[in-house]
């Protein structure tokens, strides 16, 4: 990537900020280091409007819009005075404060897609590709093609801790699992959402080949077939690692496909349940293995798939507030914002450029911002704070997990992450939804940062969406980093402005789509707000004597935790007696 062949066209962002009459007026310092700051809603504004201007084209992964955006915040970041802290932090200009990411990507090849069900009597039923099964992309094989026996396994889940194993006395190896998409119902959403994401790897272990998924009436509803026929063009990414292959989590599973529901039933036609059977069972809240169970389908498919690959450079655009105590500033507390966007896409009236002024040019306006408030509050954190803009986030949180997994600190000394994702400004939020929060001690944390702001707590109001497994601190998680996001709730300081019906209405109306672009009535007073309160956050975090460690017995901490963070929070368990779990669960429900 030639980040500096971009210079023109940042200059002339940077001559369209200054358009913006006043918008870059200097910020007062602060009174005091741990107060609510003055943070300015003109200059959030500014950013937004340069980071989600046509000019930007959507700011995609590995495309020029992209890497003007980054040279962008590089510039910001530098004119604050934060140091450099890419992988090359003393180079000249800029460029200090890039880590390259190499990119693949993979799109899928309709003359390559293949789906052929052979029954038991030698019957061959042909399935048609995109109408009946689309096939997943292949990051390391650009032609795949398999004939296995077909095992129909349930949601595809081995959950010890809940008695729930839909392998249980299945047979997988050599074979391709045939599962329901989702998980049960009744399970708590964030546990849900980590099983519903490892079902491949899980798969894998077992020795199975390929993985088919069924809908269940649930997510048909939700998500419909038809819906993914939209995005069958639509490029697939991950990273590059040093040793030139592309990172892949479950590489034994080398095909996949998904049915729609009339092709989901000729699966199972002899089978000891048929389609409408299961899906029955499902419908009735069955949790137990025993209560669907899984079994071998009378059936063998060959499955086969064709991709294209290439590869593109990004990078994600790291930066250092260094702290003030000696024993301390080598610990980094990490705020993260993706960066990217969507790009160019499908043209909806008459437009496709698909801005991403909510998602997530507000959410890079609050980083740069919250960096500007540790600056100019008068006096440097004990712990060193880390602004982190990453790539290729709508990608599958790919630029966060190749830094979480290659950081350009030491890795163990990261301490929390706190990340800034869509939020959602249409109204003066009276509350905040603390994604993560009732996982660690940074349930605390966020207690007391959004009471000093005069915010109330509120737990998850849309479960359903599993939003906490979908935005960039999970890859923190999953590395055993205690991490949060916020996001406005659904409580408005306005009552002629329904918050849940605005946020609902944007998820409906407006996300990932071109119209999340600078004609929405963004309310940048309520983004100064939710600012001061993840500034407020990271500056406790920061200054606290002990790093934030996991609750004793949490799910997330046992799958994911380290030593380190795992043994001190079994040490304090007696100390904190609670406390931070109960504000965790004041701050997120459980389903």
């Amino acid at each position: 990537m030639n980040l500096g062949a971009n210079l023109g066209a940042i200059l002339k962002t940077r001559l369209l900020a200054a358009a913006v009459g006043g918008l870059l007026a200097a910020l007062p310092l602060s009174a005091a280091a741990d107060a609510l700051p003055d943070l300015s809603a003109e200059r959030l504004e500014a950013h937004v409007r340069i980071l989600a201007d046509d000019s930007m084209e959507g700011r995609e992964a590995g495309h020029p819009g992209y890497d003007r955006a980054a040279e962008y915040v590089a510039g910001q970041f530098h004119a604050l005075g934060l140091k450099p802290a890419g992988d090359r932090p003393k180079a000249d200009g800029l460029a200090g404060f890039f880590q390259k990411v190499t990119l693949q990507g993979a799109k899928r090849v309709a003359e390559g897609a293949k789906l052929v069900l052979t029954r038991a009597d030698g019957t061959a039923v042909p399935l048609s590709f995109p109408e009946e099964f689309i096939t997943g992309v292949s990051m390391r094989e650009a032609e795949t093609q398999l004939s296995a026996p077909l095992v129909f396994a349930g949601f595809g889940l081995d959950a010890p801790e809940r008695g729930h194993n839909d392998y249980a006395g299945l047979n997988v190896a050599g074979k391709i699992v045939v599962l329901l998409s989702g998980t049960p119902d009744g399970w708590d959403s964030e546990i849900a959402a980590y099983y519903g994401t490892t079902k491949a790897e899980t798969a894998a272990k077992l020795g199975a080949v390929g993985i088919i998924t069924v809908g269940t009436k649930e997510s048909e509803e939700r998500r419909p077939y038809k819906n993914a026929l939209d995005y069958l063009d639509t490029e697939s990414m991950t990273w590059v690692g040093a040793d030139g292959l592309p990172f892949v989590r479950a590489p034994k599973i080398r095909v996949s496909a998904s049915l729609s529901p009339e092709a989901a039933a000729k699966l199972f036609e002899g089978a000891p349940k048929s389609y409408a059977q299961v899906l029955k069972e499902v419908e009735k809240g069955a949790q137990t293995k025993d209560a669907i169970g899984g079994f071998a389908l009378p059936v063998t498919a060959e499955l086969a798939q064709k991709s294209t690959h290439r590869q593109l450079q990004s990078a994600n655009v790291a930066a250092v507030w260094e702290g003030s105590d000696p024993a301390l500033k080598d610990e980094y507390v990490v705020l993260t914002a993706h960066l990217d966007g969507l790009g160019l896409g499908k043209e909806v009236n008459g437009d496709n450029i698909y801005n991403g002024a909510m998602d997530n040019a507000t959410g890079i306006a609050t980083l740069i911002e919250t960096a500007r408030a540790f600056v100019e509050s008068g006096e440097r954190p004990k712990r060193s704070v880390l602004f982190l803009a990453v790539t290729a986030e709508e990608k599958g949180l790919v630029g966060a997990d190749f830094y979480a997994r290659t950081p350009t600190v030491a890795k163990d000394a990261i301490v929390a992450n706190v990340n800034l994702d869509m939020p959602v400004l249409l109204y003066p939020f009276k509350d905040v939804v603390a994604f993560g929060a009732q996982h660690s001690t940074l349930g605390d944390v966020v207690a007391r940062a959004a009471a000093k702001a005069n915010i109330t707590l509120s737990p998850d109001p849309m479960p359903g969406e599993a939003i906490f497994t979908r935005s960039d601190h999970y890859r923190f998680v999953q590395q055993g980093v205690p991490s949060v996001m916020l996001m406005p709730g659904f409580q408005s300081a306005d009552p002629a402005k329904d918050g849940g019906k605005l946020w609902m209405g944007f998820l409906k109306n407006t996300y990932h789509r071109p119209n999340d672009d600078l004609s929405q009535p963004i309310n940048y007073k309520a983004g100064k707000v939710f600012a001061q309160v993840n500034y407020l956050i990271a500056r406790d975090i920061a200054n606290a004597p002990q790093r934030p460690t996991w609750l004793p017995g949490n799910f997330f901490g046992e799958k994911f935790g380290t030593p380190l963070t795992v043994a001190k929070a079994e040490a304090k368990g007696a100390e904190t007696g609670g406390k931070a779990g109960n504000a965790g669960s004041h701050s997120q429900g459980q389903k």
